[in-house]
């Protein structure tokens, strides 16, 4: 089993172009998770962008394309909005798409009749949760996506995941030169930041039109991309996803649907959860520093018409997590909370699939494998963000909510999602029966004692003793009538 969790992190063994895949990859640093976040490499296969982030803009550059290049260059040139030009990078995952995966596959519309299967498999899938989980139903539709619908319907989440990321490296941009120099070199700068926010979403682009081509469902990287409450597949994906396990295509469908009924089940009747995991992204995104020397020999060396040397410059780690505390809190308390929500997933999806489907212990192991080796939708985030996770967190929280579940029952599993410091914590993850099996507070008395106090009912006041006579007194010895 690989070492790097959810996947987070790009396997050497999947370069697209064999040995020389292998060899470039080396040389430019990829694949080697936080050192380089934004080391992409993932372009469409042995298509356009693979060596040159604007192939992916310009096509193959044959003479009836030039009109259409320079247009985008100008436009590339031009930007002025925040750190990653967004337009540019959903005009590239949309071209990515289009070009097909690897196996050959091309995205398609999705005809009525798998739109129908979809909204059945959701459908069944939150009949089978309601007996393993006390959290009501997320989902209050089921939509079935083409691989550009996924993209349209995904990246403003992935904007609001990158953006932090992205931010700190433009603001450095700015800040290599010193301040009498800035002032002089204002057009160099802006146009240096309109290629960065052009780079980035280029590269952003190519990354999530990969992934359209891979991901099976809106939650795949254990975080709500899509449309809140809307369940949602990808029926090719689905397919593709099914395709060699030797399991009916109804199964694999009917497994997929219930991992994301649950997620929207979890994220819908959680409320914190959401900012409680992006804010735990944007607190590491501020810890990150940039080399500024690097940076520096960038700008001293930027030569506006040779603009993939700003995107090598990107790819070769020039910007890295800072060693502080604050740093590994947030990181920290990421990692555990993603854990504990894939955990609970994992846990609760086998609860309601076991009795149900032959199929469910082999499904369930095939996505484990999946997360732990290197999954193409946890490969992105590591590398949009620069984050990786330990793959036996999800586990090691699997067991845990399992051996709640055996102690507490299913309503007091669930309860402990009411807020986050209820939640185990990464030491829990270590010691999961510690947990479990730790005296819990009985607050009921003091809901009492509250809910008596609001009624005013002062004969049960808790704060009277008696003396020995039998008379109330109060904290002070007074008797009861005493003022």
């Amino acid at each position: 089993m690989s070492d790097t969790p959810f996947g987070f992190g790009l396997p050497p063994e999947e370069p697209e172009n064999g040995d020389e895949g292998k060899k470039k990859d080396q040389q430019s640093g990829g694949g080697q998770g936080p050192a380089n976040p934004f080391g992409f490499g993932l372009p469409g296969a042995g298509g356009p962008g693979a060596d040159n982030p604007l192939a992916a803009m310009f096509g193959s550059m044959n003479p009836s394309d030039l009109g259409a290049a320079f247009q985008q260059l100008g436009q590339m040139l031009s930007y002025e909005g925040g750190p990653v030009n967004w337009d540019m990078a959903k005009q590239i995952a949309r071209q990515t798409v289009s070009q097909g995966t690897a196996d050959g596959v091309k995205d398609s519309s999705v005809g009525p009749a798998e739109r129908s299967a979809v909204e059945e498999a959701v459908r069944l899938a939150d009949l089978w949760l309601d007996d393993a989980t006390s959290l009501p139903s997320g989902a209050g539709s089921a939509l079935a996506w083409s691989r550009a619908e996924w993209v349209e319907a995904t990246l403003p989440v992935w904007q609001e995941l990158v953006d932090p990321v992205a931010e700190r490296v433009g603001a450095a941009m700015g800040d290599v030169l010193p301040e009498e120099m800035q002032a002089m070199a204002g057009p160099l700068i802006g146009m240096m930041r309109s290629m960065g926010g052009a780079m980035f979403g280029t590269q952003i682009g190519q990354a999530v039109g990969v992934l359209a081509g891979e991901v099976v469902g809106s939650t795949d990287i254990g975080l709500p991309l899509g449309p809140s409450g809307r369940a949602a597949l990808l029926p090719v994906n689905v397919e593709a996803f099914g395709k060699d396990l030797g399991v009916p295509r109804d199964e694999v469908r009917l497994y997929l649907a219930l991992r994301e009924a649950a997620h929207q089940r979890l994220f819908a009747h959680v409320p914190w959860l959401r900012s409680h995991l992006f804010g735990a992204v944007e607190g590491y995104a501020r810890g990150i520093k940039v080399d500024t020397a690097k940076l520096e020999d960038v700008v001293g060396q930027f030569d506006p018409q040779n603009p993939e040397e700003l995107q090598q410059a990107l790819q070769q780690g020039m910007f890295q997590p800072e060693d502080t505390p604050e740093q590994k809190a947030a990181l920290a308390r990421l990692e555990t909370a993603l854990a504990l929500v894939e955990g609970w997933v994992d846990a609760v999806v086998h609860a309601a699939a076991k009795p149900r489907l032959s199929s469910a212990d082999a499904l369930r192991e095939t996505l484990r494998r999946r997360r732990a080796s290197g999954g193409p939708a946890e490969q992105t985030f590591a590398t949009l963000i620069g984050l990786e996770l330990r793959p036996r967190r999800l586990r090691d929280a699997s067991r845990l909510w399992a051996s709640l579940t055996d102690a507490r029952g299913v309503d007091g599993r669930d309860a402990l999602w009411a807020h986050p410091d209820m939640l185990p914590t990464a030491s829990d993850l270590d010691d999961p029966d510690g947990f479990v099996h730790r005296e819990q507070l009985d607050f009921s008395e003091l809901d009492k004692m509250l809910g008596e106090a609001a009624d005013g009912a002062p004969s049960e006041r808790p704060n009277l003793k008696k003396d020995q006579d039998g008379e109330e007194k109060d904290q002070e010895g007074k008797g009861d009538g005493a003022e």
